[in-house]
């Protein structure tokens, strides 16, 4: 590997007070008691939920006895990783199934899904008719050894989702999902390392994470 040659793209939102949650969700508050001109020293005070921004979804998200962020080893959370650009496949609101079809899916840790709707970050449109993971395809990827997806809008599954039943079959398997990713139409067709690096929360459900690709270290 040559370090020099290594190129980091990073695919996280910005965490800020205001910033884009899932409807019904407390917005993060970011205070600052300690400043450089009062004490000397700078010192932020964050109050958020877990699932707040780029962030990743354990199974103790859904399920009660679900493993948890510190059930996992460090490794569960990095890997290799593919993106697939999905905008051309997409029908009724879901990822078509058939975006797996014809691809060769090998060696991959992590399956990343470009749909395009990073674009509306900070919209009300991010909100609503955003592509999200199929039944069939859900099923789909159990087939694959995978560490977990990632998708880049707010949720694998519609807004008006009650039943959560896209999160059941994943996080039912032991994969993560990681949602809200920005950037990836630069992945696509490239081979590349996957960080989505959690707070290590006891018993974490979830957590913000920095998601980065990492160019040229395969």
């Amino acid at each position: 590997m040559n370090r020099d040659k290594l190129h980091i793209i990073d695919l996280t939102h910005t965490f800020h007070t205001g910033m884009t949650v899932y409807p019904g969700t407390g917005s993060p508050e970011i205070r600052t008691p300690c400043t450089v001109k009062k004490n000397g020293f700078k010192e932020s005070e964050l109050r958020f939920f877990t699932h707040t921004g780029t962030h990743l979804d354990c199974p103790a998200h859904i399920f009660q006895k679900g493993k948890t962020i510190t059930d996992f080893a460090p490794g569960k959370f990095f890997g290799r990783a593919c993106v697939i650009d999905c905008r051309h496949l997409i029908d009724k609101g879901h990822i078509d199934e058939r975006i797996l079809d014809n691809k060769t899916i090998e060696d991959v840790d992590f399956v990343l899904f470009h749909t395009g709707w990073s674009e509306y970050w900070n919209s009300d449109r991010y909100f609503s008719e955003f592509p999200s993971i199929g039944k069939q395809l859900a099923n789909k990827l159990l087939k694959l050894p995978l560490k977990g997806i990632g998708v880049d809008a707010i949720s694998v599954e519609p807004i008006n989702s009650t039943k959560l039943e896209i999160h059941h079959i994943l996080l039912g398997h032991g994969l993560i999902i990681i949602e809200n990713l920005t950037n990836l139409e630069v992945l696509a067709g490239k081979s590349f390392l996957f960080s989505c690096l959690p707070l290590k929360l006891f018993k974490g459900d979830g957590s913000p994470v920095r998601a980065v690709a990492i160019l040229n270290a395969l």
